[in-house]
């Protein structure tokens, strides 16, 4: 299926997701949410230590990378959020793994056919991103019709990872600039699959980083497109990083030993962090 172009008030915007072909093997965040959990905090908001990633296009005007451009942004918030400055991807590294994950050759313009999350997200885990660096220690499907769920993974995880199928008022007209708001506008378009990132959340909805810019995507949008039933899907990526950070924060109620276990049964090494006392537990022991 050629990748669909869109015309924004300034410039062209790309997309590029495609289903994926098979659901892979994955593992899912509700399974490790007890009923003691605590809520997440009202509000959160990782954009602005990640502002210079965010603002990054990453080749998506002119190529369908929306999935890689992903995991950019991703990236960014994770290194924004972590104390150090936000990694900006090249655009030779950009390419490589839209060359790696999506079988696109610079040669040959006909090979810019998109790609899947779930591919991507598996390439991510097992290689990193580049290879050799920026690896993950997995990745988790998020259920976009429960609020609090979203909210938990947001808060904790430090981003979504969307995967819809854009119904046609989104795109048309495209965003111009950042403060858009996506909400329920009729059925999802198969032919105009999109890969954007989750940065944040209010009562609203969550945050979004999406072509360089920043807008806001109701929950009732979520529920309505970022499910395996309406083709698309949602996610939030587990870094090591992360991790360490999360067991800092996490209220009691979230079975980390199991996560752990979970990873690291699928190939994963992770390594637990040390819990702040009477918080979480994470490898099976509850900080002291």
């Amino acid at each position: 299926m050629p990748i669909k172009t869109i015309q924004a008030r300034t410039q062209n915007f790309r997309l590029g997701r495609r289903r994926p072909v098979a659901h892979c093997p994955r593992l899912s965040l509700g399974s490790y949410l007890m009923r003691s959990l605590a809520p997440p905090p009202a509000t959160c908001d990782y954009t602005p230590s990640a502002a210079s990633a965010l603002a990054q296009m990453y080749g998506n005007d002119t190529l369908g990378d929306c999935v890689i451009a992903g995991m950019g942004h991703v990236v960014g918030v994770l290194t924004g959020n972590a104390g150090g400055p936000p990694f900006v991807y090249t655009s030779p590294q950009i390419i490589t793994l839209y060359e790696a994950i999506g079988g696109y050759d610079p040669n040959n313009p006909a090979t810019d056919q998109g790609c899947d999350e779930q591919t991507a997200l598996n390439y991510w885990e097992n290689n990193g991103a580049p290879a050799g660096s920026h690896q993950i220690a997995g990745w988790l499907a998020v259920d976009a019709t429960n609020q609090v769920e979203c909210q938990t993974a947001m808060y904790l995880f430090e981003n979504l990872f969307f995967a819809v199928e854009l119904p046609d008022a989104w795109i048309n007209p495209a965003p111009a600039t950042s403060g858009f708001v996506w909400d329920v506008a009729g059925a999802g378009n198969p032919q105009s699959g999109h890969a954007f990132v989750g940065v944040g959340y209010d009562g609203n909805g969550v945050a979004i980083s999406t072509w360089g810019m920043t807008g806001t995507v109701t929950y009732a949008a979520m529920a309505a497109y970022a499910t395996t039933t309406a083709g698309g899907g949602l996610y939030t990526v587990v870094s090591q990083d992360a991790l360490n950070n999360v067991t800092k924060k996490a209220p009691n109620g979230f079975d980390w030993s199991q996560l752990v276990a979970d990873f690291d049964s699928m190939g994963g090494a992770v390594k637990p962090g040390a819990a702040r006392s009477g918080v979480s537990r994470i490898g099976g022991v509850r900080g002291g």
